[in-house]
This record gives C-alpha cells, sequence and structure tokens, in this order.
C-alpha cells in the first residue's frame, strides 16, 4: 500500500496490473457517492506525493469503487469558503491547481477510467492524467456556471486544449453533462468500453504508453501549452461564441459569458498563467449573490429530494394507474406516466374526449420523435401503454388514480365517490386540484385516509413541480405512494398542508394583488410586465394572467377570498373579473390583456390592444407615477409575505421546501433564490420596514407578522448559509 486516507488508497499491482503500475482509488468512507470536500483534496495532495515519492512505478490508474467517479467539489462547503472573501479563493484555488499539476506531471504515463459521473471537479481530475477511458454508462461535464460559477480547477484551462475551443465552449457555457459517445467523439477520452472491461482498456492503454506505441508526453505537453489558433480564428470563436451566449442565458446569468472570456485570456498563455487567470475569475463570480443564491438552490433542492426519497422507501409499488378526465391535462399525465414507464389507464365519459386526450399524448411523443430523444418504436411502444376506457371495467387492478376532472367541488366530489367504489380497498385515490379543499373532497369518501391531492402544473411535461397535499384525514402510505409516482414521472413532488390554494397558488395570489392595485393606480400593465421580466420572471403579471386564462383566475381568486378573506376579498370588480364580462380570456381565446396572433411556427405571440387598454382605464381611480422600484416592491412584498405566512402555518415545512415550490411552480426567478431568500438578501429588517410603509396606504395584504416583526427585531434568518 503506498497510501491509505479515508476517501483515497494507492496500491500497486491493483486488480490485474503488474506491480510496477499503482492504483488510486477514490473511495469516500461512509458515502454512496465520492465528492471533493476539502479533506478529501488534501488526501489527494497527499497522495500525489506519495506517489512522487514511490520508485520505480511505469504508470497510474485512476479509478473509483462506487458506481460513479466523482460527482464534483462538495457544494455544502461552498456558501463557508466563499465567506472567506477572493483572496482566500484564489490562494485555495492554486493550491488545487499544484495538486492537480503535480498528477499531469508524474514522471510515467496516467490514465483515468471513468465509470459513471465524472462531473465539475470530478471531470477536472480527469482532464489531469494523459488518458481516459469511459464506460458506455458514464457521463463527463463541467456543469459550474449552473451554479453561478465556472470550473476553477483547470477546467477552462485543459479542457479547450483536449478537445478545441468551440467544443469547451459548448460544455462549459451549457454545463452540460455530455454521454460517453459524444466525449469519444470531441476527443474528450480515448476509448468507450462496456463497464466490465474498464478496468483491462485502461492497463492496454499504459502498455501501450510504456511501449513507445501511444506518445503521453506530446499529449501532456499539448494540454500546458497555449491554444493553437490564430488571432482570427480566436476572434471568431471567442466573440461570436460570447454575443450567442450572452443572449441565451439573459442578463442576470453572467457565470457563462465569464467562462468564455477566461479560456480567451488564458487561450495564450502557458499553464500556470491560464490557470491564475481562472483562479482569479472563479473567486469574483463566487462572491456575486447569483452564485450564493444558485448554491443556495442546489443545496434546497438536495434536501427536497431526500425528503422525497424517505416517502418513497415507506411507498406501495405502483404496476398500473389511472387518470379520470381526458382533457389536455389528462392527456398529459397520461403521456408523463407512460413515457416514464407506468401504464395508465385513462378514463372519460365522452368518446371525443378520450380522442383528445389521445390526441395530447400522441402530439407530445411525436415531438419526442423529431428531436430523437424517441425512437418511433419506443414511441408506439410507450403510447400503447395508455388505455383508453369510457368504463370503469379495468380499474380494479389499478395501484393509484388520479382525478383531473373539471374545477368544481360538486363534480369532483361525485366522481371520486364513484370511482372509489371501483377499486381494490389499498388503492390511492387523488385530486388534480389548484385550489378546492382536499379535506372536503374527502367528506364524502369511505376511505379519507387513502385520498390526498396531487396538483400538477401546466403544461404537466415541462413543469417539473407536484403538490402532494395532505388532507385532516390523509395517511402518511397515501402521501408516500404519491410523492413515489411523481417521482417515478420524473417529477419534483412537495408534500404541504391543506388550504385554500395550497402553497403555490395560495402565494401567487396575493401577487396578482398586488398588480390589481397597481393599475388601479395608474400603472401601466405593460410596463409592470416589462419590469417584472427585467426583475426575472419569465413573463410579467398581465401576461401570465392571460397564459393561466382569466375565468381560471376568476374562480381562484375567488377561493382565495373566501379563505383569506382580511388579505384577499375585494368589493368592487377587479379588472380580472371585468376582462371575464367582456370574454377576453387570455390566450385560449386569443385575447386578454394583449391579443394574440399565430408566429411562424404556429405559436401565440401577443400584440398591444385597445380594446383591452380601454378596459383597463375602467378600474382606474388615480393616476400615480411609479418608479421601477415601486412597482417591484407592490409587485413581491405580498408574494414574499404570504410564503411566510404559509411556513408559519405549517403549510410547507421548510424555507426550503417554500423556496423550492415557487421556483418549480410559477418560475420564480432562480438567481433570486426563491421568496424567502429574497427577503433574507434585502434584509428582515429592511423588508419589515418597506412592508409596513407599504401597508399603511394598501392594507393588510402588506402587512408583516408579528413573527416576522420578532424576527427583524432579533437579526434571524430564514437560512444560515
Amino acid at each position: 500500500m503506498i497510501y491509505q486516507g479515508n476517501a483515497i488508497t494507492v496500491a500497486r499491482g491493483a486488480g490485474n496490473s503488474s506491480d510496477d503500475i499503482a492504483t488510486l482509488t477514490f473511495d469516500l468512507k461512509n458515502e454512496s457517492i465520492n465528492k471533493l470536500s476539502s479533506a478529501v483534496v488534501a488526501e489527494l495532495g497527499e497522495a500525489v506525493q506519495a506517489l512522487q515519492d514511490e520508485k520505480s512505478l511505469k504508470g497510474l490508474v485512476i479509478a473509483s469503487a462506487k458506481d460513479v467517479f466523482i460527482v464534483g467539489a462538495d457544494i455544502t462547503e461552498f456558501h463557508g469558503l466563499f465567506d472567506k472573501g477572493e483572496d482566500y479563493l484564489v490562494e485555495m484555488n492554486l493550491k488545487v491547481h499544484d495538486i492537480f499539476n503535480a498528477i499531469e506531471d508524474l514522471p510515467f504515463p496516467t490514465v483515468t477510467a471513468i465509470n459513471g459521473l465524472a462531473l465539475g471537479g470530478g471531470c477536472e481530475v480527469v482532464l489531469t492524467t494523459d488518458f481516459r477511458v469511459m464506460s458506455e454508462s458514464a457521463k463527463i461535464g463541467l456543469p459550474e456556471t449552473k451554479l453561478g460559477i465556472l470550473p476553477g480547477w483547470g477546467g477552462c484551462v485543459r479542457l479547450p486544449r483536449l478537445i478545441g475551443a468551440d467544443n469547451a465552449i459548448e460544455w462549459i457555457a451549457g454545463g452540460i453533462e455530455n454521454k460517453a459517445p459524444a466525449a469519444l467523439k470531441m476527443g474528450a477520452v480515448d476509448a468507450v468500453v462496456p463497464a466490465d472491461q474498464l478496468e483491462a482498456a485502461a492497463l492496454d492503454i499504459l502498455a501501450r504508453a510504456d511501449s513507445g506505441e501511444l506518445d503521453y508526453q506530446t499529449r501532456r505537453d499539448e494540454k500546458k501549452q497555449p491554444l493553437k489558433l490564430n488571432p482570427i480564428e480566436q476572434m471568431m470563436a471567442f466573440e461570436t461564441a460570447k454575443g450567442y451566449v450572452a443572449g441565451k442565458a439573459g442578463p442576470h446569468y453572467p457565470a457563462p459569458v465569464e467562462a468564455i472570456k477566461v479560456i480567451q485570456k488564458g487561450a495564450g498563455e502557458q499553464r500556470s498563467r491560464a490557470q491564475a487567470i481562472e483562479a482569479k475569475a472563479f473567486a469574483k463570480l463566487a462572491l456575486s449573490d447569483v452564485a450564493f443564491n444558485l448554491v443556495g438552490l442546489f443545496m434546497s433542492d438536495q434536501l427536497v429530494k431526500k425528503k422525497a426519497g424517505k416517502y418513497e422507501k415507506q411507498a406501495q409499488s405502483l404496476a398500473l394507474t389511472g387518470v379520470l378526465g381526458a382533457g389536455t391535462m389528462g392527456g398529459g399525465i397520461a403521456y408523463q406516466s407512460a413515457s416514464k414507464g407506468t401504464p395508465i389507464l385513462m378514463k372519460d365519459i365522452k368518446e371525443e374526449a378520450l380522442e383528445a386526450g389521445l390526441k395530447e399524448a400522441r402530439k407530445l411523443f411525436t415531438k419526442q420523435v423529431e428531436r430523437k430523444k424517441l425512437t418511433p418504436q419506443k414511441m408506439a411502444e410507450q403510447l400503447s401503454s395508455i388505455r383508453p376506457t369510457l368504463s370503469y371495467g379495468d380499474f380494479g387492478d389499478v395501484d393509484l388514480i388520479i382525478e383531473a376532472v373539471v374545477e368544481n367541488p360538486k363534480v369532483k366530489g361525485n366522481v371520486l365517490s364513484e370511482v372509489e367504489g371501483q377499486v381494490k380497498e389499498s388503492a390511492i385515490l387523488t385530486s388534480n386540484t389548484s385550489t378546492i379543499s382536499i379535506t372536503r373532497l374527502a367528506e364524502n369518501l369511505k376511505r379519507p385516509e387513502n385520498f390526498c391531492g396531487m396538483h400538477f402544473f401546466n403544461p404537466v411535461h415541462r413543469m417539473p413541480l407536484v403538490e402532494v397535499i395532505r388532507g385532516e384525514k390523509t395517511s402518511d402510505a397515501a402521501v408516500a405512494a404519491t410523492v413515489a409516482y411523481a417521482r417515478a414521472m420524473g417529477k419534483t413532488p412537495i408534500v404541504v398542508n391543506d388550504c385554500p390554494g395550497f402553497l403555490v397558488n395560495r402565494v401567487l395570489f396575493p401577487y396578482f394583488g398586488g398588480f390589481n392595485l397597481l393599475v388601479e393606480q395608474g400603472a401601466d400593465f405593460q410596463r409592470v410586465d416589462k419590469v417584472m421580466e427585467k426583475f426575472g420572471w419569465p413573463m410579467g403579471p398581465a401576461y401570465l394572467l392571460d397564459v393561466v386564462g382569466m375565468d381560471i383566475a376568476m374562480h381562484a381568486g375567488e377561493v382565495m377570498a373566501e379563505g383569506f378573506p382580511e388579505r384577499m376579498s375585494r368589493d368592487d370588480k377587479t379588472i380580472i373579473q371585468i376582462m371575464v364580462d367582456n370574454e377576453r380570456l387570455g390566450q385560449k381565446n386569443a385575447k386578454g390583456f394583449y391579443a394574440y396572433e399565430e408566429d411562424k411556427k404556429g405559436k401565440p405571440k401577443k400584440v398591444s390592444d385597445d380594446a383591452a387598454n380601454a378596459l383597463v382605464k375602467q378600474v382606474v381611480k388615480a393616476e400615480k407615477e411609479f418608479s421601477d422600484d415601486d412597482i417591484i416592491a407592490r409587485m413581491m412584498v405580498p408574494l414574499c409575505l404570504e410564503t411566510v405566512r404559509c411556513l408559519e402555518d405549517g403549510i410547507v415545512d421548510s424555507p426550503a421546501e417554500a423556496d423550492m415550490a415557487l421556483i418549480y411552480g410559477i418560475g420564480f426567478p432562480p438567481f433570486r433564490g426563491g421568496a424567502l431568500r429574497y427577503i433574507d438578501a434585502l434584509g428582515i429588517a429592511e423588508f419589515v420596514k418597506l412592508a409596513e410603509s407599504l401597508a399603511e396606504e394598501l392594507g393588510p395584504l402588506y402587512a408583516p407578522t408579528d413573527k416576522l416583526r420578532q424576527m427583524a427585531d432579533s437579526g434571524e434568518r430564514f437560512y444560515s448559509a
């Protein structure tokens, strides 16, 4: 044994190799995956030092004893490291460079055997060796820009020299994970083999390098030298890419463009100078609010997944499911289930509705075929696992049912009572409702413990969130099964407790309430849309109402007003009511706040409409001038306060789940971290002060809670990091 640590061992003659070949194996104790924490990086430095001191070695294999290679750095350490400042981060990265450079400079050929995910820092380890072999199922990539940073341990330096500037920009700016065939085609790896042949392939490469057949020294030198691009080639590669990537990433996500600049600045430099440029740029990005929030989101997402995983372990298996109602939503649910491998019955009372549901599913499958994500044969197989029916004939075998009929408590109640009599006692019933109380819908059920809410967001195939709503009598078993099914469908389930609007819609409607008040005080709704889109929302509130549907928004608003009359009820007509009265329902009938025309791709394109502008004037009660900051405050404060109330009321368990639900459910700007992180960023005391000043003029919708005031007084935060 050359070296033994908690995460790394180095031994001679491991596997089938001769005694002059060493194997450095990553196998982090008490963890299912390998990650590069500060402690692991320190061990790697010690292991490399031991290799440098060892005599008579002819080669090194770097491998993993786990199902993955290395998933990256330990992101849970990031906030603590970032807090130490720019100088510390630059120095830290340069120390890691010294370790990685020492691997690259070992006096014998080196090869990495990639047996699973090699991402971020794991990919950067891979790039240090002279050769790389990859199992057929492995993936490799540098996803750092998705966290608001860039590769800081040599990725921006070595990858362009290995696969060319254009390909490296695509990998790094896009943050993409690359499958083995793509990695081989681009030259990132030297061979792709079945997993059981990985070690043999790595040893074969070392033998060929030892014999002189493969010139490892030349390969190594290419990674250390400047990029072979003349000034014109550099300009074409980098300037064009910067413009394209900036347009795609948007103004709120600087990391992808910064990564290109780092590659460009380092292109004409030797290894050490290029790495110093990379280390400095990493440190600057790491100190940005965007990086802080995106790292926070990653950790929140991990928490949400961990909680869902615990439910999943308790869940009964689901061999067959069913959806009641074959409209666009039912068809979308059926498609999502079938596409992820769970057969589903789709029931309706009308033949034409079933045809419409199948048409929706077929359309979504066809798009997958057109994008080459699916073969026609696989499409036919998956489509056939959706079984349309007009009767309950096969429902005796169904394990879980999603009721997705019209949003009417009486209709839903009748359908749920009816289906309960047709299924086995262990079957779980769920309702895809956006507003109706789960406790109320359970009143006429014989087995209310087997019933919960399963709220999908439209369009089902795109929106990642599913709210799993626990009613007063819902059992843990029902929640567990529903969470497990949502996960099987590729969704992110978040468990919430029952109340009007549950979590997401309860939080969204105060936002619309703020919009109503702005319009009534003379704000131009088109300007409000532009301000909120510039703030980071995918669409402004007027446009969002058009997409949701004015009639749906009005119904949901009535439910909210009944549930929370002090904050959300209105005595006079809102602009939403007036739009409905004038049959301007939004995109569904091509007229709402905007009119809609088809673009070249057949998608609705919004245009200004004089008739809508005239209707809006009917609700204007005052003419006030609003700054952009005024508009943002009046829109964001009620949304954030309602999120706080949901947390205080126990509707959602944690700040992380609340914020992830808003990001996944309504497109809250990810770079701002969620509503509660947004309050933390403003400072709770400052936020309370702002809310109180608005509440004096605008009423209870803007009034902070007593507990929030206490948090402000005591200097508390929603997040510790």
